[in-house]
């Protein structure tokens, strides 16, 4: 799987640490302290000095990037996750890394982002992209220990993990198209809410089929 996809974990590890070279080069225009975290109005409610938020936020993300990097190789069921999702999952890290740079080097550079085209623009927008995009690929998400909705029962039963899958599948691109559309009118209720959305019903769905089952076996 690795070395199927070398030049790609390159390339998405060199673009996950490009926010660094940007930061460096408007070293001198950036402010001491740097807002980091931003509510859902794109109000920042979240600051850091300006090392950890030039070096250490593209680092963090870099480790996770390097973690869904090789964890997904070595699950012991990684001849279930198909090429397509595992160069999804390769692509997630550099976008939220360019992203957040976006929002976070706007702010701090006060560039011209008046209107709707602020730091909560740019998280509805990612966040409706990721959705939009995992919900297309979760229905053809095969039984693994990496990806997807991993619960004991989605585990333990594939028809339990294919119809969970399905229905998340749907969900999160409802939810995707939802927080695109909240980029531009930006209701500061939605990312909360499509949050909450997207971790209990799922859950509650396959628990509700894993019931519904266990009744059978009576």
């Amino acid at each position: 799987m690795i070395k199927k996809n070398r030049t790609l974990i390159i390339v998405t590890s060199i673009i996950t640490l490009v926010p660094i070279l940007i930061g460096v080069l408007c070293w001198n225009r950036l402010p001491d302290t740097i807002a980091i975290h931003f509510g859902s109005d794109g109000t920042p409610n979240g600051w850091s000095s300006k090392p950890l938020a030039v070096l250490g936020l593209p680092v963090f993300i870099f480790g996770a990037h390097i973690l869904c990097t090789f964890g997904t190789a070595i699950d012991p069921k990684h001849k279930n996750i198909s090429q397509k999702m595992y160069r999804l999952l390769l692509m997630l890290c550099p976008v939220v890394s360019i992203v957040c740079a976006a929002a976070i080097y706007g702010y701090a550079l006060a560039l011209p982002m008046g209107g709707w085209l602020n730091s909560a623009f740019f998280m509805n927008l990612l966040m409706g992209i990721l959705f939009f995009v995992i919900g297309n690929y979760l229905p053809k998400c095969h039984q693994n220990y990496t990806v997807g909705i991993k619960l004991p029962w989605t585990l333990a039963d594939e028809n339990n993990w294919y119809l969970t899958h399905r229905f998340a599948g749907r969900l999160y691109a409802i939810v995707g198209i939802l927080c695109i559309i909240n980029a531009f009118i930006q209701l500061r209720w939605m990312i909360p809410g499509v949050i909450i959305a997207v971790i209990l019903l799922p859950a509650g769905y396959s628990l509700a089929l894993h019931l519904k089952e266990m009744k059978k076996d009576r």
